[in-house]
C-alpha cells in the first residue's frame, strides 16, 4: 500500500501530507490492521502468530480477525513490530513498504514477514536466529524495531545473551536481512534499553530503558527497582558518530517506556511516558546544543487496599503523537485510562479527553481507593457488546488521520499474568475510540470490539497495532 505515483519510494513526503492522505486516489482509512498475538504466559503450548484484523466498517468481516500467520517455534513473545523501510525513504523509489520485522522479545528472533505479496494472508519471508545476533552483536531481546533512510533496519535491545541489562542496537540489512552488527560504536553503552527515535536534522537518536531481562521476565518485583535492575535515563547518541553523548536522568524509579519526536523533522523536542513515576516528560535541544528534559505531565499515584503496594502508579505503558503534533495520548495500564492532552503549547500540555476502560481500580473488585487526587469514586468495570474487559488500555495506535484511536490491553505475557491474571484466562481485546480532532474529547466506539478471548486456539494476548500504509509511531521524517 505505497503511494499511487511511482516516482518515490514508501509513505508520505511530510506528516501533514500522510494525514491528508496525499499521493492517494482515495482517503488513507485503515482497512487492515496487524497485531502480534502471543501465547507465552498462557498456559496454551501454541506458537505466537501475526493477525490480520478487517477495521474497515463496509466490510461483511468488520472486527474479525481475517488471517493468522503462526511462527514456527513456541514462547517467542512477539512484541513490536516495524517496516521494513517507511516514509524515511520517501525518496527512494526503488523501495517498498512491503516487510514487517518481528522481533521475539524473549526468544531474541526476528521474523521478517511478507506483507507485499499478498497484505491480507502474510507470509513469512525470513528468520533471523537468536545466535546471530548473540554472536554478531552480544545482544539479545530485541525490542522496537526503525527503518532507516539508507535502507536498513535499526533494532533495539534490552540486553546481552545472559539476560543483564544492555542498551545496544542491531543493524539488519534492508535487503537480504542479514545481521550486519551492532550500531553503535564505542566504549560506552547504557546499562538499559528499550525503545528509541531518531532525528538526523538534530544529528540524535534518543533511547530509554526498561529493565534487565532476566529480571522482569517472570514478573514486576518492586525491590528490584531499589536495585537498580530498572531504567531511569533518557540516553543521547550522536547519529553520524553512532556514539552515546549524554544520559539525561529522570529519577530513580521513573522507567521511561516510549519516546517519541514531535512529528515534523525541524522540531528538537518530543515526549517520553515513565510508567512508574507516572511523569511524561518533554525532552528538548538546549542552546548549549546539548538536551534536557523537563517533567510536563504527572498522574498522580493512588493510595489503596488490597494490592501489591500501598500506591498505585498510573503505569503510562504507551505514548503517542497526532501527526500534526497537535495531540499527545498516553494510556495508564493499572489506573485504566487513556488520556488526550493538547500540546499546543509543548511546554504546558492541557488536559482535554479521558476515557477510562477496564484497570486495576474498577468498582467491585479487589482494590479499595482510599485516597484519591483525582477521581470522586471508583470507576465502573467496562463493558462493551456484554463483554466485561480486562486488563487496561495499554497499547495505541492513531489513524493517520487522527479520527480514530484503537487500543489493546496485554502490556506484557509475564506482567499481564500477574497483574491482570483474568486477562491471561480470557485473552486481550482490541478496541477503537472516536477523537474529537477539533476541541478534543474520547468516545469509545461502541460498536468495535476483537475479542481475542474467541480464537479457533484459546484466548490470546494481542499486542502492537500496525497499518499496511504506515502509521503513526512506525513512520520518520528525514
Amino acid at each position: 500500500q505505497s503511494a499511487k505515483c511511482g516516482t518515490h519510494g514508501p509513505g508520505y513526503a511530510t506528516p501533514l501530507d500522510a494525514m491528508k492522505g496525499k499521493y492517494w486516489n482515495i482517503s488513507p482509512r485503515e482497512e487492515i490492521v496487524y497485531l502480534p498475538c502471543v501465547y507465552r504466559n498462557t498456559g496454551i503450548d501454541r506458537p505466537d502468530y501475526l493477525a490480520t484484523v478487517d477495521v474497515d466498517p463496509k466490510s461483511p468481516h468488520y472486527c474479525q480477525v481475517i488471517h493468522r500467520l503462526p511462527m514456527p517455534n513456541l514462547r517467542d513473545e512477539l512484541h513490536h513490530s516495524g517496516w521494513n523501510s517507511c516514509s524515511s525513504c520517501f525518496g527512494d523509489a526503488t523501495k517498498s513498504r512491503n516487510r514487517l520485522i518481528l522481533p521475539s522479545l524473549i526468544s531474541s528472533r526476528v521474523y521478517v514477514v511478507d506483507v507485499g505479496t499478498d497484505s491480507r494472508a502474510p507470509r513469512i519471508h525470513k528468520i533471523v536466529e537468536p545466535v546471530e545476533l548473540f554472536w554478531k552483536g552480544n545482544v539479545a531481546n530485541p525490542h522496537t524495531s526503525h527503518c532507516l533512510g539508507n535502507g536498513d533496519i535499526l533494532i533495539s535491545c534490552l540486553g546481552d545473551p545472559s539476560g543483564n541489562g544492555k542498551g545496544g542496537f542491531i543493524l539488519l540489512d534492508g535487503e537480504t536481512f542479514e545481521v550486519k552488527g551492532n550500531w553503535e560504536k564505542g566504549g560506552k553503552v547504557p546499562p538499559l534499553g528499550y525503545d528509541f527515535w531518531y532525528q538526523p536534522r538534530h544529528n540524535v537518536l534518543m533511547s530509554t530503558e526498561w529493565g534487565a531481562p532476566k529480571v522482569l521476565a517472570d514478573g514486576f518485583n518492586p525491590a528490584d527497582v531499589e536495585r537498580g535492575h530498572y531504567g531511569r535515563c533518557i540516553n543521547v547518541w550522536d547519529w553520524s558518530t553512532h556514539t552515546h553523548v549524554q544520559a539525561i536522568d529522570l529519577g530513580r524509579g521513573s522507567i521511561p517506556l516510549e519516546i517519541r519526536f514531535l512529528h515534523d523533522p525541524d522540531a528538537a523536542e518530543g515526549f517520553v511516558g515513565c510508567a512508574l513515576s507516572g511523569a511524561v516528560h518533554r525532552f528538548y535541544k538546549t542552546q548549549n546544543g546539548d538536551w534536557a528534559a523537563e517533567k510536563v505531565i504527572e498522574v498522580p499515584s493512588k493510595k489503596v487496599q488490597g494490592w501489591l503496594l500501598p500506591e498505585m502508579p498510573g503505569l503510562i505503558t504507551d505514548i503517542l503523537i497526532s501527526l500534526d503534533d497537535r495531540f499527545l495520548y498516553f494510556s495508564n495500564w493499572l489506573h485504566g485510562d487513556i488520556r488526550q492532552y493538547d500540546i499546543s503549547s509543548t511546554h504546558q500540555p492541557r488536559l482535554v479527553g479521558q476515557v477510562f476502560l477496564g484497570g486495576s481500580i474498577t468498582t467491585g473488585g479487589p482494590v479499595t481507593v482510599v485516597e484519591d487526587q483525582e477521581l470522586q469514586c471508583q470507576p465502573e468495570p467496562f463493558v462493551i457488546k456484554g463483554k466485561k474487559v480486562q486488563g487496561g488500555p495499554q497499547m495505541l495506535q492513531l489513524s493517520l488521520d487522527g479520527k480514530r484511536l484503537y487500543v489493546t490491553t496485554s502490556l506484557y505475557s509475564g506482567w499481564d499474568k500477574q497483574f491482570y491474571p483474568e486477562l491471561v484466562k480470557e485473552g486481550s481485546v482490541m478496541l477503537q475510540i472516536d477523537v474529537d480532532t477539533e476541541r478534543g474529547g474520547l468516545k469509545v466506539n461502541k460498536n468495535f470490539l476483537v475479542d481475542f478471548g474467541k480464537e479457533p486456539d484459546g484466548p490470546v494476548l494481542a499486542h502492537e497495532i500496525r497499518y499496511p500504509g504506515g502509521d503513526s509511531t512506525s513512520d520518520i521524517w528525514m
